[in-house]
């Protein structure tokens, strides 16, 4: 019993840690922007400002901002895992020259990071005249999450007896039916995890962003929020408000599906 209440102080005390920037971020949001840059400095404000959030979503740069984050977001997940299943299903069910070293590859380009290669893909999309586009960011995101995507639909496919598919032909079903009818049904936790990481990974994307993006109106949520900071103006109570809006969306599909998220992050775990 002494053992079970420890756990329980322990969780709940990682819990506050965690939970404490954001609700720092929150409190801040109400503030003033004079407020935010008193010292020495207050959880509570010394004086609340209700009207934040209105003057930020109000604001036509925030929804233009949120329209595109959410829009890359979006398109990057799709593609990935339209290329992920095919990729993924393919290599865990046929045995072909290569295949180990694809593999390997695939894991090695998850080892990259974006900061990296920032300056390698700005020439690169230079040279396809794709800076400032759309395209270059959701192809980047894509890129960056589609080796997560393959690696842990892989192990969902290869963890699915064969048995399975042979009945699915003896019933008549062809390759691509048995796949859609069957197998995808089956690695709906893994779907999932792929999902939602490939999203908050898109959504949460600067670096690249930073670099190709030039146009104000067409930056997403994470770089565009730099505005309400500049070196004439600070409103550090939109900047707070537009973080904790930011957040939203996460959690809201973070608490969707949480079960089949925790279902893939476990799957193989027990035999």
């Amino acid at each position: 019993m002494s053992r079970r209440w420890a756990l329980t102080v322990l969780g709940a005390l990682v819990t506050l840690f965690f939970l404490a920037p954001y609700s720092v971020m929150l409190m801040s949001s109400f503030r003033t922007s004079i407020d935010v840059r008193t010292t020495p400095p207050r959880f509570i404000p010394r004086e609340w400002q209700w009207d934040t959030y209105t003057r930020v979503l109000t604001d036509e740069r925030f929804i233009n901002w949120l329209q595109t984050s959410l829009g890359i977001a979006i398109a990057s997940t799709i593609l990935v895992i339209i290329v992920a299943i095919p990729a993924a299903y393919i290599t865990a069910r046929f045995r072909f020259i290569g295949r180990t070293p694809f593999l390997l590859l695939v894991l090695v380009t998850q080892m990259f990071s974006p900061t990296a290669l920032v300056v390698g893909l700005y020439r690169q999309f230079f040279e396809l005249n794709m800076i400032n586009t759309y395209a270059a960011l959701i192809v980047t995101n894509a890129a960056f999450n589609l080796a997560f995507a393959v690696w842990i639909l892989h192990g969902f496919f290869s963890s699915i007896p064969a048995e399975v598919e042979e009945a699915a032909e003896l019933d008549g079903s062809s390759r691509l039916q048995t796949l859609w009818r069957i197998m995808l049904p089956l690695t709906r936790p893994g779907l999932v995890t792929a999902t939602i990481f490939t999203f908050i990974a898109a959504w949460n994307e600067y670096v690249v962003a930073l670099t190709l993006m030039i146009d104000d109106a067409k930056k997403p949520l994470t770089v565009g929020m730099r505005a309400y900071i500049t070196g004439y103006e600070q409103h550090w109570d939109q900047l707070f408000a537009a973080s904790v809006i930011a957040v939203v969306p996460v959690v809201i599909l973070f608490a969707t599906i949480e079960k089949h998220l925790v279902g893939g992050l476990t799957a193989g775990s027990v035999k």
